[in-house]
């Protein structure tokens, strides 16, 4: 199917905490439901959003990181560490076993540690200077989610954070494929991470319009693409993804969820908060993306909508998807179910769009009806949609314009050319 085979990079390993739980197969199964993880936030308690989509208890085994380290750690850094041990136990990587100078990690967050700097700055005006833990800058800054997953894995190949406000996560997938293709590295570990749902950070996001305002039903309240949504539902969570060459992959025995094989990247230059009119600079990622994999067009089965239920995203991007794919391939929202996970959200949806393409289903969008679509899409709404997928994108967006999109393709097509070619 692609043309490009040679440019594409395996998924061999997924790793994933969410609001839908701890575990790939809690998230997968979680929005296969298709029902809002949306509730009241104690911690937000009597502000104008009161509430969120934050990830669920974690056992004491779940939650452990060990050797003393945690406390040193950010929250944001923790979920990082968490899902890349996930994502390198599925890749089938064992302690040691790989040659660490050659295992790249490269993982994004928009808000990094802001929940720490928010905590520790009511602490001085409290209680004093030296009351501000020594702990702070490793807890806040926002390179540390990568640089301690490096260290937890023994990763010494190139070590980088992206920050591309609620496309970092895709954009971490979009270099750590360049770093495989340009030979820097063997093994990518990559993703996004975001902890930050803080009572200055959720009202600095209502103060600006961008949240629903839907607190007395908050389950209800992210629907993508309804002609009803008000606003997105903050939240947080971490995917990482580990990528190979192919023919690595192979020579290991593992299966691929599904390959890498394209990336688009834009800016509008539009506003600093609002997105281009239909999407209209965003057009040139997702071209790109779909060029960059050897693909037309209209090989595209299914969207993985950036889908934030606010009124001028889910307008542009609509317009979008009609304009440059309008044989209507099937769309999903992730956010209706999970919320928008800022920064992390690009990630956890490449992650959740690989499993699509593994699986053959397409999870529904939450809160969203054929009554209220508020667009011509094709939105899969209600129960999961049965499908071979072969080829789809998934879209990420972000304050300051940032347009990333990312291809991906079924693992079988190439499988099966190489088979045949052998």
């Amino acid at each position: 199917m692609t043309k490009n085979s040679d440019r594409a990079v395996a998924i061999t390993g997924l790793g994933l905490i969410t609001p839908a739980g701890v575990g790939r197969e809690a998230t997968w199964q979680g929005v296969l439901r298709g029902r809002s993880l949306a509730a009241q936030d104690p911690e937000l308690k009597e502000l104008p959003v009161d509430f969120s989509c934050r990830v669920p208890y974690m056992t004491p085994d779940q939650a452990r990181i060990g050797g003393g380290k945690s406390w040193r750690m950010g929250q944001f850094t923790r979920l990082a560490v968490l899902a890349a041990r996930e994502a390198v136990a599925d890749a089938g990587f064992a302690g040691g076993d790989w040659d660490g100078a050659r295992v790249a990690v490269v993982i994004g967050s928009g808000l990094a540690g802001a929940v720490h700097l928010e905590e520790q700055s009511a602490r001085m005006l409290q209680e004093g200077p030296e009351r501000v833990a020594p702990t702070l800058i490793p807890m806040l800054i926002s390179n540390m989610a990568a640089g301690e997953v490096a260290l937890d894995l023994g990763a010494r190949g190139p070590s980088l954070a992206t920050e591309s406000a609620c496309a970092s996560g895709a954009s971490a997938l979009a270099v750590a494929r360049d770093l495989l293709l340009s030979g820097a590295c063997d093994i990518a570990v990559a993703g996004g991470t975001e902890a930050a749902i803080t009572p200055v950070i959720t009202t600095g996001f209502h103060r600006m319009g961008a949240l629903s305002s839907r607190g007395d039903e908050p389950a209800a309240a992210s629907r993508p693409f309804a002609a009803d949504r008000d606003g997105f539902v903050i939240a947080e969570g971490a995917a990482i993804c580990v990528l190979e060459r192919p023919a690595d992959a192979r020579s290991r025995g593992r299966r691929s969820y599904a390959l890498l094989a394209g990336a688009g990247q834009s800016t509008d230059a539009h506003h600093p908060t609002a997105p281009a009119p239909g999407g209209a600079v965003a057009e040139s990622a997702l071209r790109t993306a779909i060029a960059d994999a050897g693909l037309a067009p209209g090989d595209i089965d299914h969207v993985n909508a950036h889908g934030t239920s606010t009124s001028l995203n889910d307008r542009a991007e609509a317009e979008l998807i009609a304009r440059v794919l309008p044989h209507g391939p099937s769309v999903t929202a992730p956010k209706g179910v999970l919320g928008h996970s800022l920064g992390a959200a690009g990630a956890i949806e490449a992650a959740l769009t690989a499993l699509t393409i593994h699986h053959g289903k397409v999870p529904p969008i939450a809160n969203l009806t054929p009554e209220n679509l508020g667009f011509p899409l094709d939105c899969v709404t209600g129960t999961p949609r049965p499908q071979d997928v072969r080829a789809a994108v998934t879209h990420s967006f972000g304050f300051g314009g940032h347009n990333v999109v990312l291809a991906l393709t079924s693992a079988r097509t190439v499988d099966t050319a190489t088979a045949a070619s052998t």
